[in-house]
């Protein structure tokens, strides 16, 4: 139906060393969203997705639960939320979101992964426009007039329907994502879905030069080794 959207997963890491920072920042965002709005997951939506994300990620139960536990208690670390845009190497669009308690370090540590790698950090809302914020569902299929329908039955509001290669996916405005995902488990209970997220979705997607390619995966590799980075999202093919 017109926009085109490739699902991609991250793959597996390969090392322990990344496999603990996969489980730092699962834990930590699972501590943050808890402790914001309450450790029962039937109560609180955002914890359930985060922790049917986690599992889906293979991050094991004891984590997931230590994140939460230390969410119940009174006192532990004050994080807060952080956004930085700006333009990657060869001109991408970037956004960087981050849990931290220390704003100084970690605009530093950000700002830093900007100016080693020649791209260039903006101010807030310099490229975020450029974006959709969507829930996204992949799973196998051949009908997107029957899913289409299924959601509309649902009163789900959806942005837009893929079918291609036996893969259906669903676009939906991020605040729908639990509407839709009920609407579809309760017509299919043994649905399996490859990809249940919400992420931000370029409008407009571009290439990176050989000449700049070198470059933005240093970049990428920097944010990642950043302990205060949660996702990075950027338009490049």
């Amino acid at each position: 139906m017109g926009r085109s959207y490739e699902v991609r997963k991250a793959s597996m890491a390969k090392t322990q060393g990344a496999k603990t920072k996969v489980y730092s920042k699962y834990g930590k965002e699972i501590y943050v969203v808890a402790k914001s709005g309450g450790t029962d997951p039937d109560a609180n939506l955002s914890l359930r997705r985060l922790m049917d994300k986690a599992k889906k990620d293979q991050v094991p139960s004891h984590v997931i639960e230590r994140a939460i536990e230390k969410a119940s208690g009174g006192g532990g670390e004050d994080y807060a939320t952080a956004r930085y845009e700006g333009y990657g190497p060869g001109g991408c669009m970037v956004i960087v979101d981050c849990l931290t308690d220390n704003n100084n370090r970690t605009i530093t540590d950000v700002r830093n992964c900007f100016t080693k790698t020649g791209a260039k950090i903006g101010a807030q809302g310099a490229v975020s426009h450029m974006f959709d914020h969507l829930a996204i569902f992949a799973f196998a299929g051949d009908d997107e007039d029957e899913v289409l329908e299924v959601l509309m039955m649902a009163d789900a509001d959806v942005t837009d329907i893929e079918c291609e290669d036996g893969k259906i996916t669903v676009f939906a405005p991020h605040t729908e994502f639990f509407k839709v995902k009920t609407a579809l488990t309760e017509n299919n209970p043994d649905i399996q879905f490859d990809v249940e997220e919400i992420t931000f979705v370029p409008q407009t997607m571009t290439t990176v030069s050989d000449e700049d390619l070198p470059n933005f995966e240093k970049f990428l590799s920097m944010l990642e080794d950043c302990d205060d980075v949660q996702n990075v999202y950027h338009n490049v093919e």
